[in-house]
């Protein structure tokens, strides 16, 4: 599969082929160009020159384009998904749903076109002012390979809607889904060049896209580590940042929780997408008089998640997507057995088979202190830790560099407002987790990064504001 620049289909000059493998089997399901710095080039020259024609087109019938395309995305959504479970590994249930996600996401940003305008201002004594909303220019993405449907969206749609033209890096691993979808784009009403996506390494393509100057604003989800050099690169220029970066997500079930609805939370706010999503649950405060009854839920519900190919019936627990966090997990679990940092109880070592699989894991009395609850961990391993009361488990919680996500449980509402308001983190849960609805916006606090995705604060990070005073 070719690389997408100026409306055409492009080999690219930055010489070999990148295989995509398929973490199921290890079968090359594709390959796409190996991108540089002049693809780079190449792709902001063609989405400046397509920019004049976008954001002269009006706010609503940019969203009928977006809506459009969902519909589009819609009837292949079963094509779309074998592809997406074939490069990332999912159970196909999830590619469906994360490419439904995708038709959602732009379908909300058409809803909400027609809200992109300035405002009248009664300025006493000086006259009367007006301000404008205007697209900033040529804009950047930078997309995971863990969701990069639904992600590619959050960035894709604010953009488009705004009036901005486009250049996308995505994920060496997950990239064949994301150039069909940007095939769509371009295929709905959307001019030549204004979407353009360009394969490759993050150095050789991530690294010119976050530093060309005439890219006004960049969006970036990976890991926190990545992100703050992107935003090293990125300043000389002062252009505009979204950073969604790494998460350690909280949660703390409280006495009073109803536990097998919390254990069925747990269990889908853990281990789904093989533990890959950067608000997952990650860390689990149990307070200590439920904790017998709800792990013994959680370990009988995680050893029932059968690993394996994502395109076969009754799979429920996918590949972790390369070698490389296979091999992270492993040094989690070694970490921990070296340092006898906890009990596990179901799971614990990467199967023996071909894949990258690794089986859903609970750790019970988990170290506080452990490499697993400092760092992100990032795949199907759950630790807990046994607390003996709200204030130990708040302390805990938000003992971290990270404040993406937290989740309470408890039917309490008094407990409920505390913790709403001492969580350290960019989005609370109450009785769920890892629910990130279009509607509301999202993002995260410290190492997690800055800025928000989704909800209609998306679209300020992408208009800027001009005012005008007349005398």
């Amino acid at each position: 599969m070719k690389m997408l620049i100026g409306g055409a289909w492009s080999e690219g000059s930055g010489g070999d082929d990148i295989k995509v493998m398929n973490p199921s089997d290890l079968t090359t399901v594709d390959t796409v160009p190996s991108g540089d710095a002049n693809d780079i080039s190449a792709a902001v020259d063609a989405a400046h020159d397509a920019f004049r024609t976008w954001s002269a087109v009006p706010a609503r019938e940019r969203g009928r384009a977006l809506r459009q395309a969902a519909e589009r995305v819609r009837v292949s959504v079963d094509e779309l998904a074998v592809l997406l479970t074939k490069e990332q590994g999912k159970p196909l249930s999830e590619s469906k749903g994360e490419l439904l996600g995708f038709a959602n996401v732009l379908d909300y940003h058409a809803s909400i076109s027609g809200t992109i305008h300035g405002k009248t201002l009664d300025l006493q004594g000086i006259g009367d002012g007006l301000t404008f909303r205007e697209p900033l220019g040529v804009c950047g993405a930078i997309i995971p390979w863990n969701m990069p449907v639904l992600i590619m969206a959050w960035k894709t749609a604010p953009a488009l809607v705004t009036g901005n033209t486009l250049v996308i890096k995505p994920a060496s691993d997950a990239p064949l889904c994301c150039l069909r979808l940007a095939s769509i784009l371009q295929d709905s009403g959307i001019p030549q060049g204004t979407v353009n996506m360009v394969t490759g390494s993050g150095i050789k393509t991530g690294e010119p896209l976050a530093s060309h100057p005439a890219v006004r604003k960049l969006s970036f989800t990976g890991a926190s580590s990545t992100g703050k050099r992107v935003a090293g690169i990125a300043a000389p220029t002062l252009k505009r940042l979204t950073l969604e970066l790494g998460g350690s997500d909280p949660a703390i079930v409280c006495s009073d929780a109803d536990i097998e609805k919390t254990a069925n939370g747990i269990i889908a706010a853990r281990f789904y997408n093989c533990g890959q999503a950067c608000t997952s649950l990650k860390r689990l405060y149990v307070m200590d008089d439920v904790a017998d009854n709800l792990v013994e839920r959680l370990v009988s519900k995680a050893s029932a998640l059968t690993a394996g190919d994502g395109l076969l019936p009754g799979t429920r627990l996918g590949p972790l997507v390369n070698a490389s966090q296979q091999e992270a997990m492993t040094e989690f679990m070694q970490d921990l057995y070296e340092k006898e940092h906890g009990k596990v109880l179901c799971g614990g070592t990467a199967l023996d088979r071909r894949g990258y699989f690794f089986p859903a894991t609970v750790v019970d009395h988990a170290d506080p202190d452990a490499k697993m609850m400092r760092e992100e961990l990032f795949g199907p391993i759950l630790p807990i830790v046994r607390v003996g009361s709200l204030d130990e488990a708040l302390e805990m919680a938000n003992h971290s560099p990270y404040g993406l996500g937290a989740s309470i449980w408890s039917q309490d509402l008094g407990t409920v407002r505390r913790c709403i308001k001492e969580l350290r983190s960019g989005m609370v849960w109450v009785n769920t987790h890892l629910r990130v609805p279009v509607e509301a916006p999202f993002g995260g606090v410290g190492d997690s990064g800055l800025g928000r995705e989704n909800g209609t604060e998306s679209l300020d990070s992408y208009l800027e504001w001009k005012t005008v005073i007349l005398g």
